[in-house]
């Protein structure tokens, strides 16, 4: 490298907060123990991703289905405190009347370790399960979804404004991914079709 001109690219250490365990907690795997769902709203999973707005960072979170791969809620928002996944959250319950037992699978970011959050799982009769340290293949299905939203949609393209990638967002998960897009994990059907097959 030196011969050649090039240095390496240095990233910045990124050093725990003092603090932390004061406002937040860990949480077992428990998806690792019960194996794949077998139907719906058994078990649901969520995270956070970073999107560009105008030289912005904006933030979505999301609540998918592990059963069918549908996306039940979902929020964006200027910043990522515990109530944007808590809106994704109570979006997705809005829709949906899960029965008691219902595992909500998250990775281990602070937003949804703390109390916060966990208080509002506890309320709604949720079971809280997270990856474990330095596994995010834990939540393979989100990061998936994740990975298909940006090459699908938001890469390639430029938003003016908040309000026209919120627009965007909701036609793409609504009225593409939930009820067009086909899974190969779920038999080559849009989420909407595989759930109706249940019917």
């Amino acid at each position: 490298m030196r011969e050649n001109g090039l240095r390496g690219r240095v990233v910045r250490v990124t050093r725990r907060q003092p603090g932390l365990k004061v406002f937040c907690r860990g949480v077992a795997n428990r998806l690792r123990e019960l194996g794949k769902p077998t139907e719906i709203n058994q078990q649901w999973a969520g995270d956070l991703t970073y999107l560009k707005v105008a030289g912005q960072w904006r933030y979505l979170a999301v609540v998918i289905d592990l059963y069918s791969r549908k996306v039940l809620g979902w929020s964006l928002g200027k910043q990522r405190p515990h109530e944007l996944p808590a809106r994704a959250l109570e979006l997705a319950l809005s829709k949906r009347c899960p029965a008691p037992g219902l595992v909500f699978h998250s990775d281990g970011g602070i937003e949804y370790r703390s109390f916060a959050y966990q208080g509002l799982l506890a309320d709604y009769g949720i079971t809280s399960s997270m990856n474990r340290p330095g596994k995010c293949t834990d939540n393979a299905i989100v990061e998936s979804f994740f990975h298909t939203f940006k090459a699908e949609f938001y890469r390639g393209s430029t938003f003016a404004s908040t309000a026209e990638l919120r627009r965007g967002i909701f036609g793409y998960i609504n009225h593409f991914y939930n009820r067009k897009r086909i899974h190969s994990g779920i038999g080559y059907l849009s989420p909407e079709q595989f759930e109706q097959c249940l019917a």
